[in-house]
């Protein structure tokens, strides 16, 4: 089995994917992020984006009702939708589904984010979480009666609401749950760089032991992604790669080792 995560960029060959995934012999989970989108639909709606950071140094969206709203409208509404259309063009019997859906992907949420403002360490709340639990009978039917499952933000809390959350952490969960042999993320670079202005300085090759060294020089969205990649490659038997999501075959590119190996 494979799992795929489709980074959010504004880049990423979706078309050159979907070509990817219809040629793969064998079962399929897809995750995928939108934030490029996001970002687009919520300038257009004169929507401010606001960027918190941690005082532990991990970035994430600031989430209120008004956010969820424009995530809602490009993450599963235009981003899902269009990938599963690629799918099925090609063959591939793609169901789009987010966390709520079926309660696939159950959440908690977040008592807070402690942030450094004015020179004062603040608590910030908003409609965010982290994933808990899996519907693994519902996921488990679809895998088992050929379909390819698709999935996305929103998340359900402990109270039914809908709330936001990390795509890399839905990653890491339903990886713990289905146990794939690969899991491919594909993102707007060729790897993990060793010097993230030269897109040249790929690092080939990360053993698990080395990712807490890694987390640490790395900023930004990598940061957390390397995060969550150390708990997947606790279990043994899954290769993880980091590859570029914008070649023409990106999947098969990864799987011939045009990236970064983790494990």
């Amino acid at each position: 089995m494979i799992l795929i995560k489709i980074g959010g960029g504004a880049n990423i060959n979706l078309e050159g994917i979907a070509r990817d995934v219809a040629e793969l012999d064998d079962r399929i989970l897809i995750v995928h992020g939108a934030n490029a989108l996001r970002d687009e639909l919520a300038a257009r709606l004169g929507v401010e984006k606001q960027v918190l950071t941690s005082v532990s140094g991990y970035s994430s969206v600031y989430s209120d009702e008004e956010l969820i709203d424009v995530m809602l409208m490009a993450y599963s509404g235009l981003r899902n939708k269009r990938i599963v259309e690629l799918l099925h063009q090609r063959g591939v019997n793609a169901v789009g589904l987010t966390g709520a859906d079926g309660a696939l992907v159950r959440g908690m949420r977040n008592k807070g984010i402690r942030v450094r403002e004015g020179g004062k360490t603040l608590i910030r709340r908003d409609l965010s979480g982290k994933p808990v639990a899996v519907n693994r009978k519902l996921l488990g039917w679809l895998l088992e009666n050929g379909y390819t499952p698709v999935v996305t933000f929103p998340l359900i809390d402990e109270r039914n609401v809908l709330i936001n959350t990390e795509n890399d952490d839905i990653l890491t969960l339903l990886a713990l749950a289905v146990r794939p042999t690969w899991v491919i993320q594909l993102i707007e670079a060729p790897g993990l760089l060793e010097d993230p202005d030269d897109p040249e300085s790929v690092v080939s090759l990360v053993p698990p032991q080395q990712l807490a060294r890694w987390e640490d020089r790395v900023a930004g969205r990598m940061k957390r992604k390397l995060k969550a990649i150390g708990q997947i490659t606790q279990v043994r038997g899954m290769k993880v790669l980091i590859a570029d999501g914008r070649t023409e075959k990106p999947i098969s590119d990864a799987m011939a080792g045009k990236g970064t190996v983790i494990g």
